[in-house]
C-alpha cells in the first residue's frame, strides 16, 4: 500500500474535533443479547451509492455489534452519512449529527464515547469494518465506524473490529472517491438511506457446480468484442474444471469490460488480465476468481486453441486465457487448453493485426460483453 494511504487515514482520525462537545459521563454499553443471539447475522446498509452488507463478529467484538444492532434497531443510523473520507483508503459514517446538514461542521463529533474497547488480533484489511476512537483514548468507540478500502495495518490492534463487508465492496469504493474539502470532509452526502440486521445469507453454489462433465459440453461462451463477436466451444472430456471456471467467470461478467493486451502475430492474442477491466469486480465476481489446478492434456496449440495463460507455477492459471493464431508446439501439455474458437476466427486474426506497442496494442481492443448460451 502507497504509505499516503495511511499517512491520510491516520491524519483522519486524529483530526476529529472530539472537544467540541462536553464530556458525558456514562456508563459502557454492554449487549444484553447472547452471542447465539448476535450471530449469523448482517447489517444492511442501503445507500445513495448503493448497499453494502457487512457480517457481523460478535466474536470479536461482542459489546460493539450489540451496540450496532441496538443503534439499527432504534433506526440512529437512518439519514447519517458517510462525512469523511480517503480516496481508495477508508470511509467513515455513523455519527448521528450528519442527519443535520445544517451542522456540516460538527461532523464527526456525534456518537462517540459508549463502549469499551475489544481489540482483537485481527488485521485490518480490505473490508474490515471497526470503530472510530479519540486519539488516546480507546474506550472511546460507539456509533461511528470505518470501513478500510485497502488494507491499513497501521490500525491493527488499535481499533475494535466488529465487521466484515460480505457484499457491497464496489460501492464502498464509489463512496472514497466522494470529493471532499480542505478539512477532509465529504463535500456532498453520501446517504445511509436505512439500516437493517438480517440473517446472514446462505453461501450461493457456484454456476456450473452441478453439471456432470458431460452436460458441459453443450455450453458456448459468447465473446462481443469492439472487433467482433468470438464463440468458443469446450473440452470438458479434457479440462473439466478449466471449463468449468471459464463458463463462471463469463456468467458471472467478469469478462465485461477487460480489454486484450497482448498480441503477438503468428503466436498468440490474450485476454482476461484483470487490471484492464474497466470497473473493479463485484464481491461476487470476486468470490469466483481461483487459481486452477494444471489439467494438462493431448491438445495440440494450434490456431483457434483457446488455452489459459499462467505463471511460472503450472497451477497459476486464474482468469487471464489466449486464443492461439497458429502453431504452437512449445506450449503443447505445459498450458491448459481447454476449447476452441467455434466461430469468429475473422475477428481473432482482426485483432492479431492491430498494429502494437512490443505486444501491447496501441488501440484497446475489449470484450464488450461475454454470455453463455446453450449450442
Amino acid at each position: 500500500m502507497r504509505p499516503a494511504l495511511l499517512f491520510a487515514f491516520v491524519w483522519l482520525v486524529a483530526s476529529l474535533p472530539v472537544h467540541a462537545q462536553e464530556p458525558v459521563a456514562r456508563e459502557p454499553f454492554v449487549t444484553p443479547l447472547t452471542f447465539e443471539e448476535m450471530s449469523g447475522k448482517q447489517v444492511l446498509f442501503e445507500t445513495d451509492r448503493g448497499p453494502i452488507a457487512i457480517d457481523l463478529r460478535p466474536d470479536l467484538a461482542p459489546n460493539h455489534v450489540g451496540l450496532v444492532m441496538r443503534l439499527v434497531e432504534d433506526g440512529s443510523l437512518d439519514g447519517t452519512t458517510f462525512h469523511r473520507m480517503v480516496h481508495h483508503g477508508i470511509v467513515q459514517g455513523g455519527d448521528p449529527i450528519t442527519t443535520d446538514p445544517d451542522r456540516s461542521a460538527d461532523y464527526g463529533r456525534g456518537g462517540l464515547g459508549l463502549v469499551e474497547a475489544e481489540f482483537s488480533d485481527l488485521p485490518h484489511v480490505r473490508g474490515t469494518v471497526s470503530s472510530v476512537l479519540v486519539p488516546g483514548d480507546p474506550s472511546s468507540g460507539g456509533s461511528q465506524f470505518l470501513i478500510c478500502v485497502v488494507p491499513q495495518p497501521g490500525l491493527d490492534g488499535r481499533h475494535s473490529i466488529w465487521g466484515q463487508v460480505a457484499d457491497g465492496m464496489n460501492v464502498v469504493t464509489r463512496i472514497s472517491e466522494t470529493p471532499v474539502d480542505a478539512d477532509g470532509r465529504a463535500s456532498e452526502r453520501v446517504t445511509i438511506y436505512s439500516a437493517t440486521v438480517r440473517d446472514k445469507p446462505p453461501l450461493e453454489v457456484a454456476p456450473f457446480t452441478t453439471e456432470l462433465d458431460t452436460e458441459l459440453a453443450a455450453f458456448r461462451a459468447v465473446l462481443t468484442t469492439t472487433l467482433g463477436r468470438i464463440a468458443v466451444d469446450f473440452y470438458p472430456d479434457r479440462a473439466p474444471n478449466h471449463v468449468r471456471n471459464f463458463l463462471r467467470l463469463v456468467d458471472a461478467g467478469v469478462y465485461n469490460g477487460v480489454a486484450f493486451h497482448r498480441v503477438v502475430p503468428g503466436f498468440v492474442v490474450q485476454a482476461g488480465h484483470l487490471p484492464t477491466r474497466r470497473e473493479p469486480l463485484t464481491d461476487r465476481q470476486q468470490r469466483f476468481i481461483q487459481n486452477l489446478d494444471s489439467e494438462f492434456n493431448e491438445t495440440s496449440h494450434v490456431r483457434g486453441i483457446v488455452s489459459m495463460a499462467r505463471l511460472d507455477d503450472p497451477s497459476s492459471a486464474s482468469t487471464s486465457f489466449f486464443i492461439c493464431t497458429g502453431i504452437a508446439e512449445e506450449l503443447d501439455g505445459v498450458y491448459t487448453a481447454f476449447g476452441i474458437v467455434a466461430e469468429g476466427l475473422d475477428v481473432v486474426a482482426a485483432i492479431e493485426a492491430t498494429p502494437t506497442d512490443g505486444e501491447t496494442p496501441t488501440t484497446r481492443i475489449e470484450i464488450i460483453d461475454a454470455e453463455v448460451i446453450r449450442r
